[in-house]
């Protein structure tokens, strides 16, 4: 199955929490599998989690996200799109967070739609962005 939608870590930290109707709703949709993270999203993700007690439940609720998706491998296209875009924004003096820029560089390499709230990445203009957080209510 061709992956298609590549969930950054405040998306992913909605549906974890179950803090967004409309990206319940959307995201319920696709069929497992079409729904993917990026290895820097995990990271992230562990790292929130690490920070609380170990009993939190945040720790489980992290664990079975991750377990009901793909979990895509942060590679060396990643890393070339990573150059481009950080010197591109740089030179034009808007630069990025670095963990920001390391997941848009991978939707970039792999061509996938980045499903996001967060405005910052409409500045990268060959970025396909998507916001599910707005939208359709069950």
């Amino acid at each position: 199955m061709e992956h298609q939608y590549l969930l950054d870590t405040n998306i992913a930290s909605f549906i974890i929490k179950k803090t967004s109707h409309a990206l319940d709703f959307r995201s319920s949709k696709f069929p497992a599998g079409q729904l993917v993270v990026s290895a820097v999203t995990e990271a992230e993700l562990r790292y929130g989690a690490a920070r609380l007690p170990a009993e939190a439940r945040l720790h489980e609720l992290v664990e079975k996200f991750l377990a009901r998706v793909t979990i895509l491998p942060w590679d060396s296209d990643s890393a070339q799109q990573y150059g481009l875009l950080r010197a591109a924004l740089e030179k034009i003096g808007q630069p990025m967070d670095d963990i920001d820029l390391m997941i848009a560089a991978h939707a970039l390499a792999l061509g996938l739609v980045l499903v996001t709230n967060d405005h910052a990445f409409s500045r990268i203009k060959k970025l396909k962005v998507e916001d599910w957080t707005k939208g359709p209510r069950p």
